[in-house]
C-alpha cells in the first residue's frame, strides 16, 4: 500500500496486488476503524476526510487484512463554499464569476468547495497555492458558445523585440486559442480533486463542427496549463471536451491520479492527456475512453521545439486503462523538442488502433530526440497494431511531399529527427488485426535500437484490415507479423507471434539483428 498523495480532505494510494489498473480481487477499505468503500482499482482515493487528522487506513481481503497505511491529512486554514459567493448551481445561472470570485478570494491553505449541483460556466482561472474541490454530485457544466470564452493571442512579440510571449497554443504551434475551461498560467502548487465532474458539453452542434477550421481562435482544451509548477489532478472525471481535455504545455512536477476522461469514441482530437515539453510527470490509474490518443507526449511541432529547445522528460504512466483511442501512448507528430525517459507499466489497453505509437517525420529538425522509452508489462486487447514507429508520418500542409515520403536516402542535417532506444518487455497482446508490430525508420538515420522481450502477439479470429502506419506506400493489411525498416540494431528475446497471414518477421536494412 503506497501513498500517492494527499491534501486535507483527500487521499489516493496504489493496492499494488499484481493487477493491472484492476485489482485481482476487491479489497475492503477501512479508516481509523470504519469501512469506507470496496475497491477494485490499483489506484485508489477516498474522499471526505478531516484535515490535520491521523488516519489509520486498512486493506481487508474479505475478514483478512493484509495491508495498512498510516498518513496524516494537511493542514486548512477555511473553506469557501461558492454558494456562498452567489453561485446557484441550478444548471441555469451563468456561475462562471461567483466561481471565480471564490478562487481568487481564497487565501493560502483555503479550499474552495463547488458542493453538489450543476455550474454553468465559461473560462474559470486558477491561481497559486489553490485547493479547488468539486464534491461528489458536482458538475462544472461548460457553455459551448465562442463568445463566452476569452481569446489567447499565439506569438506575442516583447517591446524589445528580442523576446516573446507564447500564450495560446495549437498543435504544437503558436495560435490563437480560446482559454481553457479550466486553465492556469504561470501558477504553482494547485490541487484540483474531488469526486465532480468537469462537463466540456462539446457535440457536433458546437465544438466538434467543423473541428479543424478557426472560428475566431482554435478550440479550448478542458485543462489548459501554461508554464505552471506542482499542479495535481485527483479523482475527477472530464468529458466531452472541446480539444484535447488535460494540456499542459511548458509545465512541470505534475501529477495526475485516478481520473476518469471520457469522450465520444467519434470525437475529433479529443485526445486525453497530452504533455508537452513538460518535466517530471506522473499519470497513475487514470481511465481514457475517447476518440483520439489516449496519452500524446509532445514537444512542439517545428517553430516550438527549435526556438526552445524543451523536450518533454522523465514522465511516469502506470496502472492505466486506455479504451477506444487511436492510440493508447503516442509520441508525436508534434516533437521537435525531443521526448526522453519514458516509462508506461501494469496498463491495459483495449479497443485501441494503436498501444505504443511514435510518430514523427523529416523537418521535426536535429533537437527531435526520441529516447529511453519503456513499456513493460503491458496488457493489450483488440489493438489494431500494438507498436508503431512511423518516421513518415503525413501530417502538415507539406506531409505528402517527396522531401517527406520519400524512401530514398536524404542527407543528415539540422532537419533530421533521431529514434534512439526503444525497449518493450513482458506484454501480452490478444486479438490483434492488423499488424504486430510496424517499425518504419528514416534510411539516413536508422532507429538505433529496438529491444523486444517476452513479448506473445496473438491475432482475432476474424480480424479487420486497415493500415499500420499513416504514410504513402503503406497498404492495408491484416494479420501481418513484425515488420522493421531501416533499423541499426533489433533484439528478439522470447518473442511469439501467432495467427500471422505471412511471415511472422519481415526485414528490411536492419544492420544487427539478435533472436533468442
Amino acid at each position: 500500500m503506497k501513498l500517492l498523495m494527499k491534501t486535507a480532505r483527500s487521499v489516493s494510494f496504489e493496492l499494488a496486488d499484481g493487477g493491472k489498473y484492476y485489482t485481482t480481487k476487491p479489497y475492503r477499505i477501512f479508516l481509523n476503524g470504519a469501512e469506507r468503500k470496496t475497491a477494485d482499482t490499483v489506484v485508489t482515493s477516498l474522499f471526505d476526510l478531516k484535515p490535520e487528522t491521523e488516519y489509520l487506513a486498512e486493506v481487508y481481503d474479505g475478514n483478512v487484512k493484509t495491508d495498512s497505511l498510516t498518513f496524516t491529512t494537511d493542514r486548512e486554514f477555511v473553506t469557501l463554499n461558492v454558494r456562498d459567493f452567489g453561485a446557484a448551481g441550478d444548471g441555469s445561472k451563468d456561475d462562471t464569476k461567483f466561481i471565480q470570485a471564490a478562487i481568487l478570494a481564497c487565501p493560502e491553505e483555503g479550499r474552495v468547495l463547488v458542493p453538489a449541483g450543476t455550474y454553468r460556466i465559461s473560462s474559470l482561472f486558477l491561481k497559486s497555492h489553490l485547493r479547488l474541490e468539486l464534491a461528489a454530485g458536482a458538475e462544472l457544466s461548460a457553455i459551448p458558445d465562442r463568445g463566452e470564452y476569452p481569446k489567447f493571442p499565439g506569438r506575442i512579440e516583447s517591446y524589445d523585440e528580442q523576446q516573446e510571449y507564447i500564450l495560446g497554443t495549437w498543435e504544437g504551434n503558436p495560435l490563437p486559442m480560446f482559454a481553457g475551461i479550466l486553465t492556469g498560467i504561470g501558477v504553482e502548487d494547485v490541487v484540483l480533486y474531488g469526486e465532480g465532474t468537469v462537463n466540456g458539453n462539446a457535440s457536433r452542434d458546437n465544438w466538434w463542427n467543423n473541428p479543424k477550421v478557426m472560428v475566431g481562435a482554435f478550440r479550448p482544451r478542458t485543462l489548459f496549463l501554461n508554464h505552471c509548477n506542482q499542479i495535481c489532478m485527483q479523482g475527477l472525471k472530464l468529458c466531452n471536451s472541446p480539444a484535447w481535455t488535460i494540456h499542459p504545455f511548458f509545465s512541470n512536477m505534475l501529477g495526475f491520479y485516478n481520473l476518469t476522461v471520457e469522450n465520444p469514441s467519434n470525437s475529433p482530437n479529443t485526445d486525453g492527456l497530452d504533455p508537452e515539453s513538460c518535466k517530471d510527470v506522473e499519470i497513475a490509474g487514470v481511465k481514457f475512453s475517447l476518440g483520439d490518443d489516449c496519452i500524446a507526449v509532445k514537444s512542439g511541432k517545428i517553430y516550438l521545439g527549435k526556438t526552445y529547445k524543451t523536450p518533454s522528460e522523465n514522465l511516469h504512466i502506470y496502472q492505466c486503462l486506455m479504451e477506444n483511442g487511436h492510440g493508447a501512448v503516442t509520441i508525436g507528430s508534434e516533437m521537435a523538442g525531443g521526448v526522453k525517459n519514458l516509462t508506461v507499466e501494469n496498463c491495459l489497453f483495449s479497443h485501441t488502433d494503436r498501444g505504443l505509437r511514435i510518430k514523427t517525420r523529416r523537418g521535426r529538425g536535429e533537437d527531435a530526440v526520441i529516447d529511453g522509452i519503456t513499456f513493460r508489462q503491458i496488457d493489450m486487447d483488440h489493438v489494431m497494431t500494438p507498436f508503431v514507429v512511423n518516421c513518415f508520418y503525413f501530417c502538415d500542409p507539406d506531409g505528402k511531399t517527396e522531401y517527406v515520403q520519400s524512401r530514398e536516402v536524404y542527407p543528415v542535417d539540422e532537419r533530421t529527427p533521431v529514434i534512439k532506444k526503444l525497449t518493450f518487455e513482458q506484454i501480452d497482446a490478444r486479438n490483434c488485426h492488423v499488424a504486430a508490430a510496424f517499425f518504419d525508420g528514416l534510411p539516413e538515420r536508422k532507429i538505433e535500437e529496438i529491444v523486444m522481450r517476452n513479448i506473445d502477439v496473438s491475432f482475432a479470429e476474424e480480424p479487420k484490415t486497415d493500415v499500420p502506419s499513416m504514410s504513402k506506400g503503406v497498404e492495408p493489411c491484416s494479420r501481418k507479423g513484425i515488420f522493421a525498416n531501416n533499423v541499426e540494431k533489433l533484439t528478439l528475446e522470447n518473442v511469439k507471434v501467432t495467427g500471422t497471414a505471412g511471415a511472422p518477421i519481415t526485414l528490411q536494412g536492419v544492420d544487427q539483428i539478435t533472436e533468442k
